[in-house]
């Protein structure tokens, strides 16, 4: 299920988010191996995990103006196909905010094993 949902969302802009997410999760433990001593590692999991939400909306972005060009030439649109298409548009953002989520919860137990 998760390969179509990539497939999906198009491959331009999730791919590149599948990859974030398994390097994310490998800064997450390497953070938690250090015990939160490697001061770089965070500023690596915070920046990249940013760098996933921007990339998801600018997925959603170009998505929905090649949706609505694809509109505008065909005219009269039904509404299960504008339907199909907005939950194209929003896979990239979703998934992006996933990894946001993940990797911000991350540096919060990365965060609260340091001060321990």
């Amino acid at each position: 299920m998760l390969f179509d949902r990539l497939q999906e969302g198009g491959p331009f802009f999730m791919y590149p988010l599948a990859i974030i997410f398994i390097l994310v999760m490998i800064l997450i433990v390497k953070g938690l191996l250090s015990r939160g001593r490697d001061k770089k590692t965070n500023e690596l999991i915070s920046s990249i995990t940013l760098f996933a939400i921007v990339w998801g909306f600018l997925g959603q972005i170009i998505g929905l103006i090649g949706a609505f060009d694809a509109i505008e030439s065909y005219g009269n649109v039904s509404a299960e196909v504008m339907a199909a298409g907005l939950k194209v548009a929003f896979l990239p953002p979703v998934f992006g905010m996933f990894i946001f989520l993940i990797g911000r919860l991350g540096l919060i137990i990365i965060t609260w094993i340091r001060k321990e």
